[in-house]
């Protein structure tokens, strides 16, 4: 159920209805915009139903969430959410652009990567301290000591840090340095995992699982939100289906519908999507056309020597190019990039 309270409401009244919400064993969860609090109640709505609540003082009306996905829905979150990261804020006005290499690949490495990634305009580096692979035999990164060049990274740049996170076990460690920590699209409905992101405050960079639907998505980041943690960001990265020439197939399309049924913040990765570099910067640009609040890209100095993804690697002179262009898409469209 949805609570929308009275434009004048008190601050005093506000927390009498949560009082009331928790005194019924229901969860309130208060999402404050810019002329409207809304009160989500999650919980038996047979309670809810019983209860008199436009009584109370404050309140407005109640009304039924027809989604599955409460937290997520634009319906209980009618302003978007912009999540700040130091000063970048990812779904404001804004286009953010991150860049890296697929993989940590040494403390010498990742600063020269980082230094590189900032050259070029990017704003945030990316880069997996810890990897997932389809092979057990192929690079699964450097794990903790990976972490550890990732903050030597950021201390030389100042770029903010986002990186994956794979295991529940890890996940107290690697908020210790990451900025953002990212969700894989294999862990995407990996639940306990999901659990105890919403249970820290930082933002979540959440990937679509390769086969999800968007309503498996969706329900994917309420996981999160549910647990009390908001800072989550949507991340289309290409799904599988039969084509056998790019990597995945671009899965630009879901861009405004997650737009449509969230108020989540979208980041879009087409160096998975397409997986062959020169697919990347006209992906990305469809990407950002169809409304995503920023881009992320897989870059290296030389692909070639990459010691994973090089075949949907950037270089640094695209990396340059691709930030050009999504400034005139950007443009284009009433925003700017960062």
């Amino acid at each position: 159920m949805i609570i929308v309270l009275k434009p004048n409401v008190t601050q005093d009244e506000i927390d009498h209805i949560v009082g009331k919400i928790k005194s019924l064993n229901l969860q309130p969860h208060v999402s404050k915009g810019q002329y409207r609090t809304i009160i989500t109640v999650i919980g038996d709505e047979d309670i809810i139903r019983e209860q008199p609540l436009e009584a109370i003082s404050g309140v407005e009306s109640v009304k039924p969430i027809l989604k599955p996905y409460k937290l997520a829905s634009k319906e209980t979150h009618p302003d978007r959410t912009i999540i700040r990261v130091g000063d970048i804020e990812i779904g404001g006005d804004k286009i953010v652009l991150v860049a890296g290499p697929c993989a940590v690949e040494g403390e010498r490495e990742i600063i020269e990567h980082a230094k590189m990634v900032k050259q070029a305009g990017a704003s945030m580096l990316r880069a997996g301290a810890y990897k997932p692979r389809s092979s057990p035999y192929t690079f699964q990164g450097y794990g903790a000591l990976g972490l550890k060049y990732l903050a030597k990274a950021k201390e030389e740049t100042g770029l903010p840090i986002v990186t994956e996170v794979m295991d529940p076990r890890d996940v107290e460690l690697v908020a210790q340095y990451a900025d953002v920590l990212q969700v894989g699209t294999r862990n995407m409905q990996n639940f306990n995992l999901l659990k105890e992101l919403g249970k820290i405050n930082k933002p979540i960079l959440l990937k679509r699982g390769m086969s999800a639907t968007i309503n498996e998505f969706l329900m994917s980041a309420e996981y999160i939100l549910s647990q009390g943690n908001k800072q989550v960001i949507l991340c289309p990265r290409g799904i599988r289906t039969f084509e056998d020439i790019t990597r995945n197939t671009l899965d630009v399309g879901a861009v405004p519908v997650l737009k449509d049924f969230s108020h989540l913040p979208v980041v879009c990765d087409p160096s998975h999507a397409m997986g062959l570099k020169d697919y990347v910067t006209s992906a990305a640009l469809a990407y950002v056309a169809a409304g995503a609040d920023g881009i992320m890209v897989e870059a290296h100095p030389n692909p070639e020597e990459a010691m994973s993804d090089g075949q949907q690697t950037i270089n640094f002179e695209q990396l340059v190019e691709l930030k050009k262009k999504l400034a005139s898409v950007a443009l284009a469209l009433g925003r700017g990039i960062y």
